[in-house]
């Protein structure tokens, strides 16, 4: 095992990119994704254990929490979180000091994926991809150094009640919302959806993908498809697509990422 790991949800890349660039700074670190349940789970032995995820509907996505609660970490073990969001924070990291004691975290706001509900300039601060991924990189330095350097956060995360609420609705809110979910005949059934699903949620059926109601809602099919064939709703047809540019779908489909 490496000396460091850190456990990543990503939806459309930019989670995975803030993990990268933080073990960069580290050094041996092993990213394990929790897209789906993670194939390392044990991991006592490590010196530092993160967690990087997105906020969605207010608060962690919902497997993330899930996955903590199966994680073994050694009793001296450093601990620390991210948080993605477009703006606010949510209540994620709280919920997840709750099941591993956080002893730093940070929150770094990012283009939004969820164009369904904002385009993905909708960011605060309020500055183009190109600038927000420069400035992801640049937060990245100052976190990766502060793990680095085992510093502890003052306070313990933010719990809003108004998020809190928001993120237990989020389920039903995104399988309804997958339920609107087409794909048009520009499809050519070559299966990256299906592969890239962290719920297994998509199948091919007559060459053409079909998306059922199992949904986190993380919009990777949609963000990543090379046809831009899968829409939900004429709004997401017409906004920009969005997913960060330093991570291909295959990168989200590894289970386990080691930086040196």
């Amino acid at each position: 095992m490496s000396k460091n790991v850190i456990f990543c949800y990503s939806g459309t890349g930019n989670c995975l990119d803030m993990a990268r660039n933080i073990a960069r700074i580290l050094g041996d670190t092993d990213i394990v994704m929790m897209r789906a349940e993670p194939v390392v789970t044990d991991v006592r032995e490590a010196e530092r254990v993160g967690f990087i995820f997105p906020c969605y509907g207010g608060g962690a996505p919902e497997d993330v929490l899930t996955w903590a609660k199966r994680i073994r970490i050694g009793e001296n073990a450093y601990t620390f979180g991210v948080s993605q969001s477009a703006s606010y924070a949510g209540t994620g990291l709280a919920e997840l000091d709750k099941i591993i004691p956080l002893k730093y975290w940070a929150t770094v706001t990012h283009q939004c994926s969820c164009i369904w509900l904002f385009p993905h300039t909708m960011m605060v601060p309020p500055v183009g991809a190109e600038q927000a991924q420069k400035r992801s990189e640049r937060l990245a330095k100052q976190i990766g150094a502060n793990v680095r350097e085992k510093n502890c956060s003052e306070k313990k995360p933010p719990r809003n009640a108004l998020n809190a609420a928001e993120n237990k609705a989020w389920p039903a809110i995104a399988k309804k919302k997958a339920a609107a979910f087409s794909v048009s005949e520009a499809c050519i059934g070559c299966g990256q959806c299906v592969k890239l699903c962290p719920r297994g949620n998509i199948r091919l059926s007559g060459g053409r993908a079909v998306i059922g109601t199992n949904c986190a809602q993380c919009l990777g099919c949609l963000q990543y498809c090379p046809q831009s064939a899968i829409s939900l709703g004429s709004i997401t047809d017409k906004r920009e697509h969005y997913h960060n540019p330093n991570v291909s779908a295959a990168d989200l489909m590894e289970k386990l990422i080691h930086v040196d």
